[in-house]
């Protein structure tokens, strides 16, 4: 069984042109401006790399880190295509090493949640690793409520002339499963069939925090999807500091 986004790769961005990109990246521009977060930055689970083209033609210079090759291939392409130098890197979040400290890292679109749940602590200490004194870690997931109400035991269905997306999604308990199909026309009437699984593990804002404050990290903020109400959002973004005493209260 091919792995998650061997094919989807060279659709995702197709797929996904209702996220608004540009708002979203604007989203993150705002918030390091705010924050004086410096303008060297890495995005973990870059993808085939949207913000990472965004932050760079305002300026900065990022580096791309992901662990699928065929999204590392995709990015590098649509990188030329827009003319922008973007470092990119085949990486796992959980084995990343860097010889360069970064001022900020990004990690958006539920990279995390396809980290299994031994492994997250890790993963938060490789991210602490490449980061500055002081710098910046802003990460997101998919919140519980989404994972649980909306995508766990549904299907997820996207029908283009150019590809069909189909997604049956299995709750796994502390994961869900999604068992992606994709049908990309070809000549004439004729269809390619691709086959990949996706596994989101599901985390509570709760065991997140407990987490990053284990590993040092200063928990700034937690807020819904572009800055929303986390109550009832599809996505909490978790906006850290390293290096300093966090008094960010858990709740019992």
């Amino acid at each position: 069984m091919p792995q998650a986004y061997d094919s989807l790769a060279e659709w995702f961005e197709y797929l996904n042109d209702d996220c608004d990109y540009p708002r979203w990246s604007q989203y993150f521009i705002d918030g390091l401006t705010a924050m004086n977060a410096g303008r060297k930055g890495l995005e973990m689970g870059c993808g085939s790399g949207a913000f990472c083209r965004a932050l760079t033609k305002r300026g900065y210079c990022m580096t791309g880190a992901d662990v699928s090759p065929s999204m590392i291939a995709r990015a590098q392409v649509r990188a030329r295509e827009e003319g922008c130098t973007v470092t990119y890197v085949l990486a796992d979040a959980v084995k990343f090493r860097s010889p360069e400290k970064y001022d900020f890292i990004l990690s958006p679109n539920d990279c995390f949640n396809y980290l299994p749940k031994e492994k997250l602590k890790t993963a938060l200490r490789r991210m602490a690793d490449a980061l500055k004194e002081g710098g910046i870690f802003w990460f997101d997931v998919s919140s519980e409520y989404k994972l649980r109400t909306k995508v766990a035991n549904n299907m997820s269905v996207d029908d283009r002339d150019e590809v069909t997306y189909l997604a049956v999604n299995e709750d796994c308990g502390d994961s869900v499963r999604l068992n992606v199909t994709l049908f990309v026309k070809e000549k004439g009437e004729k269809y390619r069939r691709l086959d990949e699984v996706h596994v989101q593990y599901v985390y509570s804002e709760k065991e997140l925090l407990s987490a990053l404050y284990e590993v040092g990290f200063d928990v700034l903020s937690v807020e819904g999807h572009l800055g929303e109400e986390k109550e009832g959002s599809d996505r909490l973004n978790f906006i850290c500091r390293k290096g300093r005493k966090n008094n960010f209260a858990i709740k019992k």
